[in-house]
């Protein structure tokens, strides 16, 4: 299969390990992955802001850099959820559709489509403390969230119980909201933070020394708040722990 390679552009301009170590796993799998080079935002800041007259271009220019493939797979839940559920300023043409239904962020397509069943070349001896994002969650369905009923999964905890070493710590609230939410942590800047705080305790509460997670924008809020408080917790993407790098 040919795999798009979707990039966010906050991961591109400020984490760039995480996108290397998303395509560097991608084509551990013998995936034929391609990085569109006129890629650039979703939309999704805008669209969240009710701007769809600006949210249209950037959907448009998504969808000509990503029609053609087979899947296209990115490393953050919550770009991935805007293209799949909210991708509507444009009209839904064939290829739009088309381009909303193959989208999938990085946890579910290695759970979901590649089925992974082992990581090898992967090791990491550190205690994990686990986020999964609200987009990730409720939006993408990578867990089962804890006011629903049903039989509990966690597809991102599945695929890092496959990494030797690694230890996954539980956590008293492991769905709770970290505060982030877009703009939302500059509009209500004070809840934010104190709702970063809450999250960054739980880790520390129970000895996690890393904190990882598939949305690389809610490590950078907690990290953020770890760093102001001088708690000294060290974050990463899901794809560096599997992928082993880097780091």
């Amino acid at each position: 299969m040919r795999v798009g390679l979707f990039i966010p552009c906050y991961i591109d301009a400020i984490y760039p390990e995480a996108g290397i170590a998303t395509l560097e796993l991608l084509e551990r799998f013998g995936l034929e992955v391609v990085y569109p080079l006129n890629q650039t935002c979703c939309g999704q800041p805008m669209a969240n802001e009710g701007d769809q007259q600006h949210s249209a271009a950037a959907e448009q220019l998504f969808v000509d850099n990503f029609r053609e493939f087979d899947y296209i797979v990115g490393p953050a839940g919550s770009c991935v959820k805007h293209v799949k559920l909210h991708l509507d300023a444009i009209p839904q043409s064939p290829e739009v559709l088309h381009v909303r239904e193959r989208t999938y962020e990085l946890v579910e397509f290695l759970h979901d489509i590649v089925k992974a069943a082992a990581f090898p070349w992967a090791y990491f001896r550190y205690k994990v403390g686990l986020h999964n994002s609200c987009s990730s969650i409720r939006g993408l369905g990578i867990a089962l969230p804890s006011e629903t009923m049903g039989t509990p999964f966690n597809k991102t905890a599945r695929l890092l119980q496959m990494v030797e070493g690694l230890e996954l710590v539980p956590m008293d609230r492991p769905d709770e909201c970290c505060g982030f939410g877009g703009t939302f942590c500059v509009t209500d800047e004070a809840v934010s933070a104190s709702m970063g705080i809450d999250k960054v305790h739980d880790y520390m509460r129970h000895d996690a020394e890393f904190v990882v997670s598939p949305d690389m924008s809610c490590l950078m809020h907690q990290q953020g708040i770890a760093r102001k408080a001088g708690i000294h917790l060290k974050f990463l993407h899901v794809a560096q722990v599997l992928n082993g790098g880097p780091f």
